[in-house]
């Protein structure tokens, strides 16, 4: 595994690091929304969402993508390579 996604310094650059942990951990779509909205504008939502995706985090939002969304981008990941 690629050392910089196992890396959590980017945790410390994030948007989340101002919001208490529950709000990214909702329980409602109205709670998803909010997360997405905070994620909207953070600055390492890309290093947030490949580290979720490499240490197969199942619960949140993580770079601004909810459980399913990861859980699919997961599965299109691995289709691909597949396919190669």
């Amino acid at each position: 595994m690629n050392n910089a996604i196992r890396s959590t310094e980017w945790m410390n650059q994030g948007n989340c690091r101002n919001f208490p942990p529950a709000v990214f951990f909702p329980a409602d779509g109205a709670g998803v929304d909010r997360a997405r909205l905070i994620c909207a504008t953070c600055p390492v939502t890309s290093p947030c969402l490949e580290y979720a995706l490499a240490e197969h985090i199942d619960h949140g939002v993580w770079g601004g993508c909810s459980e399913r969304e990861r859980r699919r981008i997961a599965k299109r990941r691995r289709l691909e390579v597949k396919a190669v």
